[in-house]
């Protein structure tokens, strides 16, 4: 980059390009391409949001506990969601809330990026790493005044990114230690947010693996299912009339519900002959490593891509695949396919690309692709088909599976590992029982019922024994846990 290449913000101060990191500089970038003013920023207020949440929960009850012992320094405390939106602050400095509200720094205002240029908070939450910036590292002048420490927070079960914690200081205060308490309280409340949820240790999200690259298959669709719903089908028959056309596709849906499948059926009809490319999201520090590896097969005119989790890409990330995808499409011909959650949390330079959008029906909303797609991936997990008892089906076909297709598998895979026949009590204890967030003590107590219970010949009388209970008692907690028995 030449020096008249550098954004407006760097030729405030003459800033020389090898002095500002490439992180800070991308920033600096993005913010000149946002619109965002040099001299004042204006952040949007919403003035609502979720008050609710086990995230805006865990963490406020967090960040009053560091308040605790942070309470005679002069440093702000925040909570935001994913878009930089604060839903709380807490201070005992009177000074510095009182500068901060002319900054808008305040619950009620968003201060990502996109809004307010190059700060803490915005770039922690756009490359989805911790980050600490200084005072001139601020893209607006006006916030030059503060240094700030920002870490996101992702659930512990799905990765989703839930927010972040910000903290803010005056920035002549040392911020020797901000980083590492911001980073601190970003850990635990992801693992409050677990105790309080599940009681159980937190889910490895998949991270690592770049890439696969799939042969050509005999048949579209090899391996796959092919006795699905209809719901299923009509979504893998828009997504492939699409790419047939050579249109991008974005398959939306909940996690685990099978979009980089759809994606990847649909390529496989509409380009039977073709190899396929799958990509899923790294971690955000291997975001360089990342795109140089897999990048080069774009322009294989023979190769099908599937970019699995785009809605987990980092901001830069998303403007240097945006880039790459132009070039290849100029140059083959070809569009590609990208997943997400929800469309509107596509990154922006993606998003543009997009032009037919396919939603992937949750597993609860197709009930009649459980036992398939059960019979299918225990046969997978076992090498041999594996038989349901009715019982077993019943308990399948009812349970809602918020973990989707990912959560079946992992049940059915644990329950083949065991047996040839599965069971009821092969299944895990949670899908007998349907109630929501449960105490760690009472979550136990609720699996060991339905532990006892769902032995095969097991009466009431012989697991009020074995429980220690009452018959009445059993009946009661069966009741309020949700319990729901099997019959054989």
């Amino acid at each position: 980059m030449d020096a008249h290449d550098l954004p407006a913000r760097a030729q405030v101060d003459n800033t020389a390009l090898r002095d500002v990191p490439a992180r800070l500089m991308a920033s600096w970038q993005r913010s000149q391409t946002y619109g965002i003013s040099l001299e004042e920023i204006n952040p949007v207020f919403s003035g609502t949001y979720d008050d609710e949440s086990l995230f805006y929960e865990c963490g406020r009850q967090i960040l009053a506990d560091l308040h605790s012992t942070l309470s005679a320094e002069p440093v702000g405390l925040m909570l935001t969601d994913a878009d930089g939106l604060v839903l709380n602050r807490i201070s005992g400095d009177t000074a510095l809330l009182q500068a901060l509200d002319q900054v808008h720094l305040a619950p009620g205002f968003t201060y990502s990026e996109r809004e307010v240029g190059t700060n803490g908070l915005g770039l922690a939450l756009a490359d989805r790493v911790p980050t600490l910036v200084r005072a001139d590292d601020h893209y607006t002048l006006s916030l030059c005044g503060y240094t700030c420490a920002a870490a996101p927070v992702f659930d512990p079960q799905s990765g989703r990114l839930e927010g972040a914690i910000n903290l803010t200081t005056w920035s002549d205060a040392r911020p020797d230690l901000l980083l590492a308490l911001a980073q601190s309280a970003a850990t635990s409340t992801a693992n409050l947010m677990l105790a309080r949820a599940t009681g159980h240790r937190p889910r490895r999200v998949p991270r690592g693996h770049v890439f696969r690259v799939e042969a050509v298959q005999p048949e579209p669709g090899s391996g796959s299912v092919h006795a699905l719903s209809d719901a299923w089908n009509n979504a893998v028959a828009q997504a492939a009339e699409a790419v047939k056309a050579g249109r991008t596709v974005a398959a939306v849906g909940e996690w685990g519900s099978g979009r980089a499948t759809v994606l990847a059926q649909a390529q496989r009809l509409a380009h039977p002959r073709d190899r396929l490319l799958a990509v899923r999201a790294p971690e955000p520090h291997d975001i360089d490593t990342w795109l140089s590896l897999w990048t080069p097969e774009l322009s294989h005119a023979d190769t099908g891509v599937v970019i699995c989790n785009v809605d987990e890409l980092p901001d830069r990330a998303a403007h240097e695949l945006h880039d790459l995808l132009v070039s290849a499409h100029a140059k083959t011909g070809r569009s590609h396919t990208i997943s997400a959650e929800r469309f509107d949390e596509i990154p922006k330079p993606l998003s543009e690309l997009v032009d037919t959008v396919v939603h992937v029906p949750s597993l609860r909303e197709r009930p009649d692709d459980i036992l398939p797609l059960a019979e299918a991936l225990a046969r997978r997990a076992r090498g041999r088909p594996i038989d349901f008892t009715p019982a077993a089906v019943r308990i399948l076909v009812d349970y809602a599976w918020p973990g989707n297709v990912t959560e079946l598998y992992a049940a059915v895979k644990d329950a083949a590992s065991r047996t040839d026949i599965v069971d009821a009590q092969h299944l895990p204890p949670e899908m007998l029982a349907r109630s929501a967030h449960l105490p760690r003590i009472r979550a136990f107590e609720r699996e060991e019922m339905v532990r006892v219970l769902t032995r095969p010949g097991v009466t009431i009388e012989n697991a009020a024994r074995e429980l220690g209970m009452s018959r009445a008692t059993i009946y009661r907690k069966l009741a309020q846990y949700g319990i729901q028995l099997p019959r054989h």
